[in-house]
């Protein structure tokens, strides 16, 4: 006891000590990646924030997170996030930069978190480290810049990190319930992706507190408990509930969130399974289709999380996610094939394992010599910890079925953590010439180096040969000046060994950079010359860009001049489609590039809509703002059909109703206006009858119908009443000719009009 007391007091008389200078360009580092520019993308990611416009209106809406001002249907994560978002916007006021805000400040209090975990145990100098690559770790300020979820997840993990370590330390049983509660509310954030840390919680707890098993035991179940009780607390009120007073809990197929939780946002992510069960009908879906060019690719779909294919129908066989033509969804998604090396494969490399070779080296290093019996020191206890965080971690996305390139930033605070310790160590035993572990250091930079040229080499055509063949010439001379000098004290080897670092951390660091120097995409954030596409991954013929991959679309009602059948992703008009997107005609399960149109450039998104080709900055995709809109739902509205559906509304609830979020969330975020999303984000929530519909329009609250091909899904039989019994309004009336409209999603579909009496 005296000993944690001296502990304490220790703790308390450093932090009375003036801030780490060594720490301040560090958090500016991190500042200006998480922060700068950040005023430029106007809207985000739409999905979410309309759903921000929603929950600014209401109580109600604020609580369920409803995506509409109606509370119609909700999104597809919980609501903690979007809770402190809408406070950001209450507060600032509604842009897009005041949603991404708390995941920018949250990027850069993980840095700051890391430094302190790090640096009590390790020493100063591996704080510093740990920080600095927490900072230049490519993927993290690429989400930070986003208003996903993912960058106030790892903060909070963080804090919970730091509860338990102070739980340890000063064997107080209130701060391990504090930390495993934090668990708890991260799982309201992002549900079971929070859990992905409970190996190293519970590894570390038992190895480090001294205390019987007996009491362990209980603390442990305890602790759980409690993070149970939180995790379900909002899931238990939302559930029990009446589904008459609430929202549609979004892209659930039960209206239920601990289905969501368990099955959409749970283990279908592990295995990649995707099938659902519709209201009315069983439909096959297909993911877009793979196209040879990396940007159609990585333009195929337009939501963070919600864009998944898991959120379409498929047939009542249990289905592995694919993408048309047989196609695997994660060469879509550019996540690699599962296996064991599935992290060192293009598209994920360059996201997270720049260091990785230099942590496995640093891990070798830090746990030499441990028994498996015996007493740990503090840094072998929080190495564990560390370890425990980094490997199940990396296993799940190693295996998983089905995840976006973002959720990687689960992996930066044991890398970073690793790295920052691991530097100290093994200088550490390469300067006391500790036999075989003094060559852990230079081996660890040379095959460091070796792998950032492998991540480097399908960019050449985008970053030249001379920052690959640098990286490469650079670390094999210091490596092998290293291992010469192994025999030598002297000022000169330190400095190599901080050039070693140095080199290690710079191609990181211009990675880290891309989103503000390419331009970054808030709704599939990635890294690399090509982040603005959404989809990192090697480049081919796109020109580099500050604007996102999903501008250049067509706000519905807007006309390019192309004819619907040419150049778009049609799907089936029918219940089966043969393997196509739901909700409209035939195209045999393909996406069609431009055919002897003006716009043979691009390739059309579901829905009849233009996307390019080309990445922005393009003459094609330059958006007529000075402000970014990505997030592949473009935020200008059709003023023509804004005019007529506001002039002809006679005081129904919604301004007008569409299959799916993409579509809407335009509207809802320029007018604050209810609009219904009748299948929910994809459109194939099973949430609209055609008897509840009729209802709805007989108590004269929805009376437009804005249909395209996009997000039919489990709705057909609701699409075809609406069909069979509206009347069409001709485009003359509402669909906008301006050749300088901007294009989006569903531009060539068809306005109705229904009465019932």
């Amino acid at each position: 006891m005296k000993h944690m007391n001296s502990e304490v007091k220790e703790e308390r008389t450093s932090n009375k000590k003036r801030i780490d200078l060594f720490l301040v360009p560090i958090v500016l580092i991190a500042a200006f990646l998480n922060l700068f520019k950040i005023w430029t993308d106007e809207y985000a990611n739409a999905y979410y924030t309309a759903a921000v416009k929603s929950m600014l209106q209401s109580l109600h809406n604020f609580f369920y997170a409803s995506f509409d001002p109606g509370g119609y249907v909700t999104i597809d994560k919980p609501p903690v996030v979007f809770w402190i978002q809408t406070i950001s916007a209450k507060i600032f006021g509604f842009h897009g930069w005041s949603v991404i805000l708390p995941q920018a400040l949250a990027g850069i209090g993980s840095v700051l978190l890391l430094y302190v975990l790090v640096k009590r145990t390790f020493g100063v100098w591996a704080g510093r480290f740990a920080a600095l690559a927490m900072a230049l770790t490519p993927i993290v300020p690429a989400v930070s810049r986003t208003n996903n979820i993912d960058s106030m997840l790892v903060f909070t993990l963080l804090v919970a990190t730091w509860m338990l370590f102070r739980a340890v330390r000063t064997a107080k049983f209130g701060w391990m319930l504090a930390a495993f509660a934090m668990i708890g509310v991260a799982f309201n954030m992002k549900m079971l992706q929070a859990y992905m840390v409970l190996p190293a919680f519970y590894v570390f707890y038992v190895v480090a507190t001294k205390i019987n098993w007996k009491k362990k035991i209980a603390f442990l179940t305890t602790a759980t408990a409690l993070m149970l009780a939180v995790s379900v607390s909002w899931a238990v009120v939302v559930d029990s509930t009446s589904a008459d007073k609430r929202p549609y809990m979004g892209s659930s197929q039960t209206n239920s969130v601990l289905e969501l939780a368990f099955g959409y946002n749970g283990i279908n992510r592990l295995t990649g399974n995707t099938s659902v069960t519709g209201s009315s009908h069983k439909q096959s879906a297909q993911t877009e289709q793979q196209t040879a060019s990396s940007e159609t690719k990585q333009n195929s779909n337009s939501s963070a999380d919600s864009s998944q294919s898991s959120n379409q129908r498929k047939s009542s066989s249990s289905q592995k996610m694919q993408a048309p033509g047989g196609g695997n969804q994660n060469e879509m998604f550019n996540t690699g094939n599962p296996g064991p090396f599935r992290l060192f494969q293009k598209g994920l490399s360059d996201q997270i394992s720049w260091l990785l070779p230099f942590v496995i080296f640093s891990i070798v290093g830090l746990f030499a010599g441990v028994k498996f019996k015996g007493s740990y020191t503090t840094k072998q206890k929080e190495s564990l910890f560390w370890l425990a965080w980094l490997l199940p971690v990396a296993v799940f996305f190693s295996i998983a079925g089905f995840f976006h390139q973002y959720y990687l930033i689960m992996l930066a605070p044991p890398i970073a953590a690793f790295a920052g310790a691991g530097a100290v160590a093994l200088w550490s035993m390469y300067k006391q010439h500790n036999g075989w572990k003094s060559w852990l250091l230079p081996g660890g930079i040379l095959t460091t180096a070796a792998l950032q040229v492998y991540i480097m080499s399908p960019y050449v055509s985008s970053i030249g040969v001379a920052p690959i063949a640098g990286v490469g010439a650079l670390g094999v001379i210091l490596a092998l000046v290293l291992a010469v000098r192994k025999q030598r004290k002297n000022s000169l080897t330190n400095y190599l060994g901080a050039a070693a670092m140095v080199v290690l951390l710079a191609m990181p660091a211009y990675w880290a950079m891309t989103p503000i120097i390419y331009g970054g995409n808030s709704m599939l954030p990635s890294a690399g010359p090509d982040s603005s596409s959404g989809m990192g991954g090697p480049p081919s013929t796109a020109t580099n860009s500050k604007q996102s991959g999903f501008n250049g679309m067509q706000p519905p009602g807007s006309s390019s001049g192309n004819s619907s059948s040419n150049n778009q992703m049609q799907p089936p008009s029918g219940s089966s489609n043969g393997g196509q997107m739901p909700g409209g005609s035939s195209n045999n399960g393909q996406m069609q590039p431009p055919s002897g149109s003006s716009n043979s450039g691009e390739m059309q998104m579901p829905g009849g809509s233009s996307n390019n080709s080309q990445m922005p900055n393009s003459s094609s995709s330059k958006s007529s703002s000075s402000k970014r809109k990505s997030g592949g739902m473009n935020a200008e509205v059709n003023k023509k059909l804004l005019n007529y559906l506001t002039k002809n509304n006679t005081g129904e609830k919604y301004l007008f109703a569409t299959t799916d979020s993409t579509s809407a969330a335009p509207y809802i975020i320029k007018t604050g206006e209810p609009v219904m999303a009748m299948g929910g984000f994809s459109g194939s929530d099973p949430i609209l009858t055609v008897s509840k519909l009729k209802a709805m329009i007989k108590k004269g609250e929805v009376k437009y119908f804005y249909l395209s091909g996009m997000g039919k899904g489990g709705q057909s039989d609701v699409i075809t009443w609406i069909k069979e019994n509206s009347k069409e309004i001709p485009s003359s009336k509402w669909q906008s000719t301006s050749s300088s409209a901007q294009q989006g999603p569903s531009g060539n579909g068809t306005l109705y009009e229904i009465t019932l009496k």
